[in-house]
């Protein structure tokens, strides 16, 4: 792996990440979960993973109806929160994508909210796919949910602010080359100022079919929002791509 720091091992530890983002909502995201589920009907001893898990609101949703289920992050502070609601169902681990899965297989792997394609170097998204795929059991699903690359680009917001418990983080948007690149910046209520940025490669359907090909996974379909309507390129806001071993 390599040596020097990546942005998202700072800013998705820091304490900022999670305010900053703490009015997502998590009716839609259940809604979303709940779905899925009823799309894809998993069985009931179907063993699933949530894979760049976060603090592991949709495992804990997920253990909740009763499937065991594995979450993963690279953030050490994420896991730790995410460990208080494990029971013999729902365990939670420090992991990099780009490393195999000692905790498979699995029947359903969900990498969900835009958590993919963050790496420096394009070759280590076939990586972390095909560390994926093999924790998946043979005939086993894998759900990515990322952004709809093409209207994100097309409509990409340059500047907003937004004040949270009195700190006001100042976004800035841009391209740059592949990437897709948030720069954030604020001052905290001692004065100090920060500086975070999230990049995001801009990949389009025909990247990741490339990848899926790579990694050996076939594509079963692509959904186009949280209500799993039909993608379409120009309006919808999700690429949701189901994806089969």
């Amino acid at each position: 792996m390599p040596t020097e720091t990546e942005w998202f091992s700072t800013w998705f530890d820091s304490p900022y990440y999670h305010l900053l983002y703490r009015d997502r909502n998590h009716q839609e995201a259940q809604g979303f979960i709940d779905a899925l589920l009823e799309h894809l009907r998993p069985k009931p001893a179907a063993r699933l993973l949530d894979l760049a898990c976060g603090k592991g609101r949709h495992a804990i949703y997920l253990s909740e109806k009763g499937y065991a289920v594995t979450g993963v992050d690279l953030s050490p502070e994420s896991i730790a929160y995410a460990r208080q609601f494990e029971q013999p169902q729902l365990h939670f681990e420090v992991h990099d994508m780009r490393d195999g899965l000692p905790w498979g297989p699995f029947d359903l792997i969900f990498n969900l909210f835009t958590s993919f394609g963050y790496f420096a170097e394009e070759t280590e998204n076939v990586v972390a796919l095909r560390s994926a795929a093999a924790a998946l059991r043979p005939g086993g699903k894998m759900v990515i949910d990322f952004m709809n690359t093409e209207r994100t680009v097309s409509g990409l917001v340059l500047h907003e602010e937004k004040v949270v418990d009195g700190i006001q983080f100042d976004l800035r948007r841009h391209l740059d080359k592949d990437f897709i690149v948030k720069e954030i910046r604020f001052t905290d209520g001692a004065g100090q100022e920060h500086h975070f940025e999230e990049r995001v490669r801009a990949l389009r359907r025909e990247q990741f079919e490339e990848y899926f090909q790579m990694a050996g996974l076939r594509l079963a379909e692509i959904l186009g929002d949280y209500h799993l309507s039909p993608y379409d390129e120009l309006t919808s806001p999700r690429m949701i791509f189901v994806l089969k071993k």
